[in-house]
């Protein structure tokens, strides 16, 4: 299996929504956009899948090297010997992968969040970041472009927080900060037990609220010549943006199940944004 074979297989595998975006991409931009999305995989697999602490931080520590290596020119690992060769063209950087590493080390010894600004650390590191690194690979040529990018990608990562309540609650782990819990009086045994209630509920769409007013604030700060080149991002918006209200609709069954849209309608929304330029 070469390179290529090998992030395609890890970004088509993961049943992602943005996979669904990188298919509308050119040929060269779509092999940079798969594998820097194959490496935020592998990364943040080494933290949900490796149970042991000690192996999953040599694990990363691994990858640090590797990436360190790979933009000295010695890339190891399939993935980096995918990304490495088109990280001059797209202005990729080592720090931005780093980042992404440093981001999921937090979850290794982080399982809770004291307030919004905290866990908006990590949702830069994990999110905001590789929002930054994705514009420039879809296409951007203005600098202004880097804040809608990291606002974007800081909503996504919201939603992904929303929708996983129940099964990072299995591995112990609640992201919504402390301070909203005591807030709205839910508590973290309640959480972690996966026992609903409508105080649970009221939570969830203080979050939602939070999460859409990102995805607004970050459509106002895309300037209005980088809408087409920026289009990859506005399909995986608009995918995600869909599946928070499908979670809203259902009234955040988000502690008993995973709610999901079907990979025909995200390439649906995908189509039609790439088509029609429409959300």
């Amino acid at each position: 299996m070469t390179p290529q074979e090998y992030v395609q297989q890890k970004a088509a595998s993961s049943g992602s929504s943005f996979y669904y975006a990188f298919l509308f991409l050119p040929p060269q931009r779509r092999s940079a956009i798969t594998a820097f999305y194959a490496f935020c995989r592998e990364v943040d697999d080494v933290v949900d899948e490796v149970t042991d602490l000690g192996v999953a931080q040599t694990k990363l520590a691994w990858w640090r090297n590797e990436v360190h290596q790979s933009f000295a020119g010695k890339p190891t690992h399939p993935v980096m010997q995918a990304l490495q060769p088109l990280c001059a063209e797209f202005a990729i950087e080592e720090h931005s992968l780093q980042s992404v590493i440093e981001g999921c080390e937090m979850d290794l010894s982080q399982t809770r969040y004291l307030d919004y600004p905290a866990l908006s650390r990590y949702c830069h590191l994990v999110a905001g970041v590789v929002g930054e690194v994705s514009a420039k690979i879809f296409g951007q040529t203005d600098s202004a472009t880097t804040a809608y990018a990291h606002t974007l990608g800081q909503a996504f990562q919201l939603t992904n927080i929303i929708r996983d309540v129940g099964e990072d609650a299995l591995r112990g782990r609640i992201y919504l900060p402390v301070s909203e819990l005591q807030q709205f009086d839910v508590k973290a045994h309640e959480v972690l037990n996966r026992i609903p209630s409508e105080r649970f509920v009221a939570l969830m769409q203080f979050q939602a609220e939070r999460a859409h007013g990102l995805y607004e604030q970050a459509l106002d700060l895309l300037p209005a010549y980088e809408f087409k080149a920026q289009k990859p991002g506005l399909m995986m918006s608009s995918i995600y943006r869909t599946l928070l209200r499908e979670i809203e609709a259902k009234q955040f069954p988000v502690l008993q199940q995973r709610v999901a849209l079907t990979p025909l309608r995200k390439l649906w929304l995908a189509w039609k944004m790439q088509a029609l330029g429409r959300f």
